[in-house]
């Protein structure tokens, strides 16, 4: 049914929501731990060399053939890691070159340092290959013959935050695996979960059907009993007459809604027919109003309609009738004494109709009005059950609107009334 299957879509989404952020959050967080314990790891390098060379500068400042040897031995140590040193004016006076590739921009980069000493940062620009090129380096100040130096040390990662990236993408498409494996998964499982539910209910509804089939037999019976008694010259008693009223109007009412049940477990069953035939909404809106106008006025509530037009159109005419019936009487009920309901033709465009009946009755709360089509929610219980409401009728109006493949609305604020809009297909084609 499709109650339940809208149910195990909703679990699966829920699901697979959860899992889609779990993933989201645990591929950041790897990329992150991987990113920070790769800096971490190169910043120290980086600084242990720029101390290095520092001491050994300071260290052998008189004796500049020894340093450029520790510089190249240092060098060999590692190709991606460079230095440079400039005096006060300055002047490039001892370096290890980087690699021609990243030269230009490691010195546009000292040109415009920014950056305090003892600080590691990572420098990225885009190559003429459009790859993007990545150094970390540092700075500090240094001592050589008396004289302030400037020492910048620096490292090419790029091969490592392109591996990091590599990585990543490869968390991604795991991740993405994983999405769909366990979405796959939460969809088996929450068919498995409603299996139980969709047994029970299965259970419930056939008895529902059941019941209200065998309930119809003897409420005919007593209601024809009824009819029979009244009609019987003998009964002269006013008390008589009125307690068997009474009883016609309660066999009534059980009547209507063992109807109306019977009717919900026929659409759970998907055994509603529809009869398309062709008919005149305007006529069958006119028709409502004058067999509800007596309903109406005996309560002091004035019903008229508005803008009603000929509209020809091809639909289920009874179940239309049942769906106009069900409306206006909804009005009737809920509007009180002194109030007004309308029935109306909204508009008439692109082969669809949309007609309406508005109140102005008591009004329904705006967290109440997504659950009016539900069945047996009612707004204000005491007060439906002193109207005779059974929650009912707006899930049966609902359904028919469902089957003619249109669409049903409400508009209400507390105290000012309610209208029902419904949006159906002039030519509605039945589907097999």
């Amino acid at each position: 049914m499709e109650m339940f299957g809208r149910s195990r879509r909703q679990l699966t989404l829920i699901y697979s929501m959860m899992m889609c952020i779990f993933l989201i959050v645990l591929i950041f967080v790897v990329h992150m731990t991987m990113e920070w314990a790769m800096f971490s790891e190169q910043a120290q390098e980086i600084l242990d060399a720029a101390d290095s060379i520092s001491d050994l500068r300071e260290r052998y400042g008189q004796n500049p053939e020894a340093a450029n040897d520790e510089g190249k031995s240092y060098k060999s140590t590692n190709d991606r890691l460079f230095f440079y040193i400039f005096d006060e004016d300055r002047r490039l006076v001892d370096f290890a070159r980087a690699s021609f590739r990243v030269e230009s921009f490691i010195l546009d980069t000292i040109d415009s340092w920014r950056i305090q000493d003892g600080e590691v940062a990572v420098f990225s620009r885009p190559n003429e290959l459009g790859r993007t090129t990545n150094v970390m380096m540092a700075s500090k100040y240094l001592r050589i013959a008396g004289v302030n130096h400037k020492l910048y040390v620096g490292k090419d990662v790029t091969v490592m935050y392109s591996g990091l990236q590599k990585s990543t993408y490869i968390l991604i498409f795991l991740g993405v695996v994983a999405l769909v494996i366990a979405t796959l998964f939460g969809h088996f499982m929450a068919g498995r979960a409603i299996v139980p539910l969709k047994e029970a209910y299965e259970k419930q509804r056939q008895f529902a059907a059941d019941a209200s089939h065998e309930l119809r037999t003897p409420l005919a019976v007593v209601m024809a009993s009824a009819d029979l008694l009244l009609m019987d010259q003998s009964i002269k008693s006013p008390f008589l007459k009125q307690v068997i009223e009474d009883v016609k109007s309660e066999v009534q009412k059980m009547s209507k809604l063992v109807s109306d049940l019977l009717m919900v477990a026929r659409s759970d069953n998907n055994a509603l027919k529809v009869t398309i035939k062709k008919f005149d909404l305007g006529e069958m809106l006119n028709q409502n109003i004058r067999m509800m106008r007596p309903l109406a006025e005996k309560k002091g509530i004035t019903l008229n309609g508005e803008n009603i037009q000929e509209v020809d159109m091809q639909a289920d005419e009874q179940k239309i009738k049942q769906l106009i019936l069900i409306l206006v009487d909804n009005a009737i009920k809920y509007t009180p004494e002194g109030g007004k309901v309308t029935v109306g033709i909204e508009s008439i465009n692109e082969g669809k109709v949309t007609f309406f009946v508005q109140d102005s009755g008591i009004g329904i709360a705006k967290e109440d009005q997504d659950k009016v089509f539900e069945r047996f929610y009612r707004v204000d219980k005491a007060r439906s059950r002193e109207i005779g409401g059974n929650g009912l009728g707006l899930s049966i109006a609902s359904e028919i609107v469902r089957l003619h493949e249109g669409k049903i609305s409400v508009e209400s604020e507390l105290g000012q009334g309610t209208k029902f809009i419904v949006e159906l297909k002039i030519a509605f084609i039945k589907k097999d």
